[in-house]
């Protein structure tokens, strides 16, 4: 359950306020899962857009750490994301403060010509060096189920999770990627493959989303082989997910979207 600004402790909130000045409304976002807080602060000046996780006790555990590693990328990612301006620890918690986007998230559908932009912002993606902080490998997602994973290896910059969420469109039509908190270095393939459910989810056939994605030169030339274990791998770990996660709908769903991708890359049962 995410928390909301007022269950902020007060010293985080003068933490917070210090940056931003007196806070006079909030907009929670309706969004992401990877912060306890998420909300658009107003103030008379401006509005910031706050991302604010609590540590475990001495520990940052998995919110906080996925808050660090979005800090450490953005400088590098400014090109397509919100920039930072601002870090504040108190009380426990750690808060990060973006610029505000004015948007609407992304229209992932058939047809829609968001699609375009989409096309456009994964091939600006796959041509940005991959900074020395992106220090995750994404192979190592997969290691538990699949026996060879170098296959995944690589050095381009993925954001992993590129979902219509996560791409806002302003209104003269930009795009800006947001929740870089999963940033890896791999094939670049694999940024193309991380997506395929979320086009399935947004009414892509297995066939159209193929389709889809065979404008990607890193998806063409990579060997197929490798693609269709991947899809294995992918569907392997997902129905792990939803096993240990039976309650959320989400993780089921994404876990069949996983499972009908790689039927139709295999042409067998997963």
């Amino acid at each position: 359950m995410r928390s909301t600004w007022t269950d902020l402790p007060t010293e985080v909130r003068d933490a917070v306020q210090a940056h931003t000045g007196e806070v006079t409304g909030i907009d929670p976002a309706p969004a992401g899962n990877h912060a306890e807080i998420a909300v658009t602060l107003h103030t008379t000046t401006a509005r910031t857009f706050i991302k604010a996780a609590r540590k475990l006790g001495d520990q940052d555990g998995a919110e906080v750490w996925s808050l660090r590693n979005e800090a450490a990328i953005n400088p590098h990612v400014t090109v397509f994301a919100p920039r930072l301006l601002w870090q504040a620890e108190a009380g426990g918690w750690l808060a990060l403060g973006f610029e505000h986007v004015d948007g609407r998230h992304a229209d992932f559908t058939p047809g829609s010509p968001d699609l375009e932009i989409l096309a456009k912002t994964l091939q600006s993606l796959q041509t940005t060096p991959c900074p020395d902080e992106v220090r995750m490998r994404v192979e190592r997602r997969w290691a538990p189920v699949a026996e060879d994973v170098t296959p995944m290896a690589g050095n381009a910059l993925l954001h992993t999770d590129l979902n219509s969420d996560n791409l806002l469109i302003t209104p003269d039509g930009q795009a800006r990627v947001v929740d870089w908190a999963f940033a890896a270095r791999g094939a670049a393939w694999v940024e193309l493959g991380v997506l395929t459910p979320w086009l399935l989810k947004a009414g892509h056939t297995p066939a159209g989303a193929a389709d889809w994605i065979s404008q990607f030169t890193s998806w063409t030339a990579a060997d197929p082989a490798h693609i269709d274990l991947f899809s294995q791998a992918f569907a392997a770990r997902w129905a792990q997910h939803a096993a240990r996660l039976a309650p959320e709908a989400w993780v089921t769903l994404h876990a069949d979207l996983t499972r009908r991708w790689a039927e139709h890359r295999t042409g067998r049962p997963s």
